[in-house]
C-alpha cells in the first residue's frame, strides 16, 4: 500500500509543527514502535552511506541488514535523480 500525497502532507505538517527535540522524540515514539524506529534509522543511514559512495555490500555488513534492503534504498535514490 503506497502512501498518497495527503497522507504524506499530514505527517510532514505534524512533524514540522514540533518545536523542540523533546517534542519530536515524543511524537516519533507515539507514532512508531521500537522496531519501526530502528528500521527508519537504518534506512536513513543507508541513504546517507549510498550518497557518500560506500559500496552496497559494505553498507549491508556494517548495518547488519540484507543486501536487498540496501538495494531498495539505492533504487529509490536512482528514481529520485530521474525526476
Amino acid at each position: 500500500m503506497e502512501a498518497n500525497l495527503n497522507d504524506i502532507s499530514s505527517l510532514v505538517n505534524h512533524l514540522l509543527a514540533q518545536k523542540s527535540f523533546k517534542e519530536m522524540e515524543k511524537v516519533l515514539r507515539q507514532l512508531l514502535t521500537s522496531s519501526e524506529l530502528t528500521e527508519v534509522n537504518n534506512r536513513l543511514q543507508i541513504i546517507e552511506m549510498l550518497e557518500q559512495g560506500i559500496p552496497q555490500r559494505q553498507i549491508a555488513d556494517r548495518l547488519g541488514v540484507g543486501i536487498a534492503t540496501v538495494t531498495r534504498g539505492s533504487s529509490i535514490l536512482k528514481q529520485e535523480k530521474t525526476l
